[in-house]
């Protein structure tokens, strides 16, 4: 993974087999409209570092909703959060879940 010398975080790398699968179910669940691509970005997570020792996938789920003014970026003072993603995120972890067991 990095030399014991290393400093910060490590990359995270997302699996291409595992993420293009994913994506699929993810359509599936919420509908090919509402699965996107972001920017790249340059930023630290500590789920980097379980991406260097099992092929790992690592997505965002959407919580803006500008039709009810809920626009602010996260790590702001203004940040808020639709609800309604609070029922789209377990059933959609559920179901990319059961589509992997499926695929073993």
């Amino acid at each position: 993974m990095r030399g014991s010398d290393s400093k910060g975080y490590p990359y995270l790398k997302n699996d291409t087999v595992l993420t293009r699968r994913l994506r699929r179910a993810a359509e599936e669940y919420v509908g090919k409209e509402n699965v996107v691509d972001i920017d790249l970005t340059l930023g630290s997570e500590d789920f980097a570092y379980y991406s260097h020792q099992i092929p790992a996938s690592f997505y965002r789920l959407g919580t803006r909703n500008e039709t009810k003014g809920i626009s602010s970026y996260v790590h702001t003072p203004t940040f808020d959060i639709d609800e309604d993603a609070l029922r789209i995120g377990p059933g959609l972890m559920a179901w990319l879940a059961v589509k992997e067991l499926m695929e073993s």
